[in-house]
């Protein structure tokens, strides 16, 4: 099968796009903007705040589900591709329901420079010397994501935690994204575990090479030396089992039809390291595409997972 590599690589990389402040009816939660964001570490970025339901009528403390891709995640007006996770209607309905801890929700808008951004340079470094340059460019150059992490960790939750009711502790800090969003979200638990206790990452982004997906041994050589790379780095710098959650996904059509290979190695690195069912989770959708349709229907699975009821 042949698709349109600058097509698909158009579908990572989506645009920000700012709005209006927003209030939802109490029953959904308030919406609160903070554009432009100033980072010592990146470029400036829409910074939204969702506040669960009734947050502003007690003193209470909540969990904060930090969130990749901002613009996609609220309102389908905002998102480039006119679909939205629905993140607030989720995370309202399941914490109204008790099945989770309600989170704040911070959606973190992406830039022109996502790719590079959201690429953990880590699992760049630990490519083969004459592999590297080939990875390196499907994503624009060289990685920018120890500067984005940073932005986070740094910049981004100091400022969160001071302005907001939050639970600051790593038991409540969850980090979460889709496609190259998961991948950077398992880098901020891999780099920062003291800071993050939890990361779900829904169709996680594993490189594809579509010049070659009709050279079926040169593909399979391919993928087998970038794979056993990026597990080793895996299983170096995931934290030990039993104090994290970590949560993978992906569906069989569009482009999460390539990612079985990877992401079968990638699960059984951290389940031979210790991560029982309790703590890791790796599910399939069968039918789901690579949007954020797909996303939507499928986002009550990470939640429940990730932000379990106390």
């Amino acid at each position: 099968m042949r698709l349109d590599r600058r097509a698909l690589l158009a579908g990572l990389s989506a645009l920000p796009l700012a709005g209006p402040a927003r209030a939802d009816a109490p029953t959904r939660g308030r919406l609160v903007e903070h554009p432009a964001m100033p980072s010592a570490h990146v470029q400036p970025r829409d910074v939204t705040v969702w506040l669960p339901p009734g947050y502003d009528a007690s003193d209470a403390r909540h969990p904060v589900l930090y969130m990749h891709d901002g613009q996609n995640l609220f309102d389908a007006a905002r998102a480039p591709y006119g679909a939205e996770w629905g993140v607030d209607e989720h995370v309202a309905r399941l914490g109204g329901d008790g099945q989770i801890r309600a989170p704040i929700v911070v959606g973190i808008g992406n830039t022109p420079l996502r790719l590079r951004e959201y690429i953990p340079a880590n699992l760049i470094r630990a490519l083969p010397d004459d592999m590297r340059a080939d990875v390196q460019a499907i994503y624009g150059g060289e990685p920018l994501s120890d500067g984005y992490v940073r932005f986070l960790v740094e910049e981004l939750k100091p400022f969160i935690d001071g302005a907001y009711r939050t639970r600051p502790d790593r038991d409540d800090t969850v980090i979460m994204g889709s496609s190259m969003g998961g991948l950077i979200s398992l880098y901020a638990l891999m780099k920062h575990p003291g800071v993050f206790g939890a990361a779900g990452c829904v169709s996680t982004h594993w490189p594809i090479r579509i010049e070659q997906l009709t050279e079926p041994a040169a593909l399979a050589a391919w993928r087998d030396r970038l794979t056993e790379a990026w597990t080793g780095v895996v299983r170096a710098d995931l934290p030990p089992p039993g104090a994290h959650r970590l949560y993978f996904d992906r569906g069989d059509e569009t482009l999460d039809q390539f990612y079985a290979v990877f992401q079968t190695r990638v699960d059984a690195a951290i389940r031979a390291a210790g991560w029982g069912p309790d703590r890791f989770r790796s599910l399939v959708f069968p039918g789901a595409e690579h949007n954020e349709k797909s996303w939507n229907q499928r986002l009550d699975a990470p939640l429940t997972f990730l932000l379990p009821p106390a």
